[in-house]
């Protein structure tokens, strides 16, 4: 069944799980990977702007992280004060999925919202797929 609700994407990558969870649950080290929202800055009470590459806009992004779970929430909008959940992330040790210890795989998912046309569902779809190769990348290479 193609899920009309959620889409995942999911990656392996090379690197411990708490090493790439610290990429994907840091606000600034996500403008890195996130088209939505890149070139990230500190707004400030926990929120994060950044610039969408496709049409230049100033996205705001709040991180709810649960440590223990490797698991962020991320809530999304256009202003500080019109955040709303949209996106997750986990992370999930290797040897978890019978993979070799020092590896993890992460997992993005979105939900589609009910006024989310077509195209802007395959969009973040696509998109998000796409962001698995820069995280894995990034993480791989030991970003900063």
């Amino acid at each position: 069944m193609i899920d009309p609700h959620c889409h995942t994407s999911s990656i392996k990558v090379d690197r411990p799980a708490e090493q790439v969870f610290e990429l994907m649950s840091d606000g600034l080290k996500q403008g890195h990977w996130a088209w939505g929202s890149a070139e990230r800055e500190d707004a400030g009470d926990g929120i994060f702007a950044g610039t969408s590459v496709f049409n230049g806009a100033r996205t705001f992004v709040r991180l709810d992280v649960d440590a223990r779970r490797m698991l962020v929430d991320y809530d999304v909008g256009g202003a500080a004060d019109q955040l709303r959940f949209r996106n997750s992330s986990r992370v999930l040790p290797g040897a978890v999925l019978g993979h070799e210890d020092g590896s993890c795989v992460v997992t993005l998912m979105t939900w589609r919202l009910a006024d989310q046309d077509d195209a802007a569902w395959t969009q973040i779809s696509t998109v998000h797929e796409a962001e698995m190769y820069l995280i894995r990348g990034l993480a791989e290479r030991d970003l900063p």
